[in-house]
């Protein structure tokens, strides 16, 4: 795992996906038993023609407008699920902002910063890891901008 080779403390947590859930972040946080602004959700976006992923909270909704504005982009808009998928190597529901197969730009919720911890996808349904936002900011090379919204 790319965590372990670049010396981060991380925690995995495993939990028993349940494949009717209409919310897999919200899902995630009940199975870990943490509030739901720890948990954030892996969302790709295309910015000006170009995907992003942005990693905001799942108690909360992605400002589009913001995540373009944080990266000097115009206009932006979900990016195709297929595309998605194709681009980062991973299953929707389980979109991770580590180990992707392109490195895409990441913007992360500045909201993270006021957690010592915070819990991401590790890459599939049922599997999250819980890592401090500098760390996963650092491994992304993410830009932090509050792009979140309730």
């Amino acid at each position: 795992m790319a965590l372990a080779a670049a010396g981060t403390a991380y925690t995995l947590h495993a939990y028993e996906h349940d494949s009717a859930t209409p919310s897999y972040g919200e899902e995630a946080a009940e199975a870990l038993g943490v509030t739901p602004d720890r948990v954030f959700k892996t969302l790709v976006a295309d910015v000006d023609g170009e995907l992003t992923v942005a990693v905001v909270p799942v108690a909360g909704q992605l400002d589009l407008k913001a995540l373009a504005s944080a990266v000097g982009g115009k206009r932006a808009a979900m990016a195709d699920p297929a595309a998605a998928e194709r681009t980062t190597g991973y299953v929707r529901g389980g979109i991770s902002p580590l180990g992707q197969r392109k490195r895409l730009r990441t913007v992360l919720d500045s909201s993270a910063s006021e957690h010592a911890t915070i819990c991401v996808s590790a890459g599939r349904r049922g599997l999250e890891v819980e890592l401090s936002p500098a760390d996963l900011a650092a491994l992304t090379a993410a830009v932090l901008a509050p792009i979140g919204r309730d």
